[in-house]
């Protein structure tokens, strides 16, 4: 294994396959996100960028690729944050967003936490920040 270090520096996006991108803008909206790019590439493709309000990590909701239109909803491993788990997970409730039944609370160190499903079926984790 090579000792130089290579040059990565950040996580800039994490991509999901979406296939209905304007469905999906519109669900990350109402959670507080910002469409930062939507631009088309590839003939028929959009490229579409959402950002939470803070941090500078953005989500690409790609559009599936042509041998394979149905996307199979995943869990992401995207954790987003929180300073108010409980009315965080009330609040996305009220808007209808699938999310767990109640928050998950398994003691420290591990701290609160809940599921939620975008319009795909695609799983997001919500966490309380510590600190």
């Amino acid at each position: 294994m090579s000792t130089t270090a290579t040059k990565l520096r950040t996580i800039s996006l994490v991509c999901i396959g979406t296939p209905d991108q304007d469905r999906a803008i519109e669900f990350y909206e109402s959670l507080g996100f910002e469409k930062r790019t939507d631009t088309p590439f590839g003939g028929r493709y959009r490229w579409v960028e959402v950002y939470p309000p803070e941090g500078t990590t953005g989500i690409a909701l790609a559009p599936p690729p042509p041998d394979r239109p149905e996307v199979e909803p995943r869990n992401t491993g995207i954790t987003l944050t929180t300073d108010d788990i409980d009315t965080t997970h009330a609040e996305m409730k009220a808007r209808g967003v699938d999310v767990d039944a109640e928050v998950s609370r398994m003691g420290d160190p591990v701290p609160p936490m809940f599921w939620f499903r975008d319009p795909t079926g695609h799983t997001l984790l919500v966490v309380e920040s510590q600190g």
